[in-house]
């Protein structure tokens, strides 16, 4: 009984109009470097995707093939450079 007071305390505290907001250079100064540097290739990965779907539908076959190629590329260097950081 007590935890679900607790949850019910909690909810109660993070709808309240006095919550705190945060903006997103607080969320990003919260990161860690290593998660910085994650959401930067996940960024870029994503970035390649819609390029590449874009070409695809708009401009050329072919071309939308070749910038999606670049994902993969993309997610390895990054495994490769966060694995290196880790250790």
């Amino acid at each position: 009984m007590g935890s679900v007071l607790t949850v019910e305390r909690q909810k109660r505290d993070m709808t309240s109009p006095t919550a705190t907001t945060s903006t997103p250079r607080d969320l990003l100064s919260a990161l860690t470097p290593f998660h910085r540097t994650k959401l930067i290739f996940m960024g870029a990965a994503f970035a390649s995707f819609v390029l590449s779907v874009t070409l695809w539908f708009l401009v050329d076959r072919e071309l939308g093939l070749f910038v999606g190629l670049w994902v993969p590329a993309i997610h390895s260097l990054g495994t490769l450079v966060l694995t290196g950081e880790r250790q």
